[in-house]
């Protein structure tokens, strides 16, 4: 659930942010550091030209892409969570397995995210369901005991959502923060929103819990009990396609301070998991296919399955169709996508008799973002619902996933290199029409 930070500045002609030291870890002297790295002008200003705020109220702007390629606002104790979240960790578990007692072993259990399956698929030049059996199998092959796939974890957090955006609907003539809901699972948004935009925005972003954390849930609660095992006897992976999500991971309402356990213990980017690979010195062609394990248990294959709709796990089209239907009695058989200013800002809208019911909004990208929270403090947003994603094109782009270095280095990731819908990375139709968008 996002905090709820109030007293953000709402006067700015860009995003921008409160600058006072008692509010953010040491988040005036970083931000100060960094605006004058990217050369952002307010740096100009007067009375802020040495980095020093003498007054409570100054205010600089500081711009989306500059606040996520920035870890000026991660607290000494967060950094330290975060950097313990990478490959030494893993092989820590597995290598501790080896020498202790089987009594003192630690359960490993993989949760592979449907957004990763493309870049190993590209990678081992196979189909994602073949790509993904050769991912089970190497990973239970040094140690693993279970791999998930965390597409049942998203359909929880997406009937969360459903249910929470039809009270809100059905609220906002007397709740005005009901409307627009901001629906996503980029914790590069919410980060950027908690700590920047404060009460203008923080109110209206969904409460369901991401398809990650959801999954932790799963693992530590659920799967723990079936297999008769604390859930601190399990240690939880998630391969994420994202940096960002083990930023996610640390968040302190995901820790259990009575059990001291966290939902997810460490997240590997897919980029993470291949170096694994290469330190393994196997080739794919080597590697053993093994079927996903399934969370509730049951024996046959559960094959690979993917929600309809966007990169994104199709929260929109998901949110959209059940509107529809639960508020206006509608069935949506297709939803059609309307191009606004770019590819990455697009609405769609729910229309009877002349009369737009619904008009719901898909926005990815820093620019875009800033568009949308411009519009927002105008109070011109006629959206009922935006899906709201950092990177552009949303998770359809894959260079991160390749990149393991350090949080500071973020900004990189937002470079699109990789497509996977371009057709001369894409030799296999059926992983296109698999992932069809």
């Amino acid at each position: 659930m996002p905090l709820n930070i109030s007293g953000a500045p709402h006067t700015m002609s860009e995003v921008s942010i409160g600058r006072k030291k008692e509010k953010c870890e040491n988040c005036t002297k970083q931000c100060n550091k960094k605006q004058s790295e990217e050369g952002i002008n307010s740096l100009q200003e007067k009375g802020v030209a040495t980095g020093e705020v003498k007054e409570s109220t100054s205010v600089q702007q500081v711009l989306l892409s500059a606040c996520l390629s920035c870890d000026g606002c991660v607290s000494e104790d967060e950094g330290q969570r975060i950097s313990q979240q990478n490959l030494e960790e893993i092989n820590r578990v597995l290598a501790l397995n080896k020498k202790c007692d089987t009594s003192k072993h630690k359960i490993l259990v993989v949760s592979v995210c449907p957004q990763s399956l493309p870049f190993f698929a590209i990678k081992f030049q196979l189909d994602v369901p073949a790509a993904a059996k050769k991912l089970c199998g190497f990973l239970k092959s040094v140690g693993v005991h279970y791999v998930f796939d965390t597409t049942v974890a998203a359909s929880f957090s997406i009937l969360e959502s459903q249910r929470e955006f039809v009270q809100r609907y059905r609220r906002k003539h007397h709740d005005s923060n009901a409307m627009p809901m901001f629906t996503s699972s980029c914790p590069g948004w919410i980060r950027y929103a908690e700590r920047v935009l404060g009460s203008l925005v923080t109110p209206h972003i969904c409460t369901a819990r991401s398809p990650q954390q959801i999954m932790g849930s799963l693992v530590k609660d659920f799967f723990a009990r079936q297999q008769k095992l604390t859930p601190d006897q399990i240690f939880h992976v998630v391969v994420a396609p994202c940096f960002d999500k083990k930023l996610e991971a640390v968040r302190e309402e995901f820790y259990k301070s009575i059990l001291e356990i966290r939902d997810v213990d460490c997240v590997l980017t897919s980029g993470e998991i291949l170096h694994l690979m290469e330190q393994s010195k196997v080739t794919v062609e080597e590697v053993d296919s093994a079927p996903l394990d399934h969370v509730f248990g049951e024996t046959t294959d559960p094959g690979i399955t993917r929600h309809e709709g966007r990169g994104s796990e199709g929260f929109l089209e998901h949110i959209f169709k059940h509107a529809a239907k639960e508020l206006f009695g509608l069935d949506v058989q297709e939803i059609v996508y309307k191009t606004l200013r770019n590819r990455d800002f697009q609405e769609v809208a729910l229309e009877r008799d002349g009369e737009t019911l619904l008009q719901f909004a898909a926005v990815y990208g820093f620019r875009n973002i800033q568009t949308l929270v411009h519009r927002m403090r105008k109070g011109k947003v006629p959206y009922q619902l935006v899906e709201v994603l950092s990177c552009p094109g949303g998770v359809q782009y894959f260079f991160e996933q390749e990149d393991f270095s350090c949080f500071s280095k973020r900004s990189l990731f937002c470079s699109p290199s990789l497509h996977l819908f371009d057709p001369k990375y894409s030799k296999n139709s059926k992983m296109l029409k698999y992932f069809a968008i």
